[in-house]
């Protein structure tokens, strides 16, 4: 479906080159938060934290933003893409995340409080096992994997907000960061099979 090994069944480059833009994106914000919660540096700081939120912003909202409703419109409006029934789940998740992240950068940007994320964080978490479960479904390990590393970071960061767990800080950054260099192989494989007709 949208893997870097099937992406040319169901759309060819047109959605390969898409769903990279969503990959790289959030793979980009997952290292950058990940990162900072997990080897505390940089220290946080009001002047970090803008940073960190304007970040988080464009790089995991804007792009996963961009391509959530670029699957919703070429599935729906323009019928593009042919038989490509999962990537109903990809459009709705990268617009979704998306969203989700313009929040979460906004909130950090502002400096107000971070303890609500966990209500989110249950809807999420369902997203994320919902990805998870359409994906295995449908053959497509290599995108499953993501959503399995989405359904961790928000299985600990629902407990981590709930009850102020300093160390679940630092293990969601980990979760975030193992996910992240997983989106950053998922870019890479998808981009060179299109790009040089290369396996990864």
């Amino acid at each position: 479906m949208v893997n870097a090994g099937s992406t040319g069944g169901v759309g060819g480059c047109d959605i390969g080159l898409g769903v990279a833009v969503g990959f790289f994106g959030l793979g980009a914000g997952y290292f950058v938060w990940g990162g900072q919660a997990l080897f505390d540096f940089p220290k946080a700081s009001p002047d970090v934290n803008r940073t960190m939120g304007m970040w988080g912003f464009w790089m995991p909202g804007f792009l996963q933003f961009i391509t959530g409703v670029y699957l919703i419109v070429g599935l729906t409006w323009f019928d593009v893409f042919g038989n490509a029934a999962p990537l109903y789940m990809a459009g709705l998740a990268f617009t979704a995340y998306g969203i989700h992240w313009f929040a979460m950068a906004h909130r950090r940007y502002i400096g107000s409080s971070s303890a609500p994320d966990a209500w989110i964080a249950i809807a999420f978490l369902f997203l994320s096992v919902l990805g998870v479960d359409v994906f295995f479904k449908a053959g497509d390990t290599t995108v499953m994997l993501i959503f399995v590393g989405l359904t961790l970071i928000y299985l600990v960061e629902i407990p981590t907000r709930f009850l102020s767990w300093s160390t679940g800080g630092r293990l969601v950054g980990l979760l975030q960061l193992a996910t992240g260099i997983w989106l950053m192989y998922c870019t890479y494989a998808t981009v060179i099979r299109l790009a040089v007709g290369g396996k990864a």
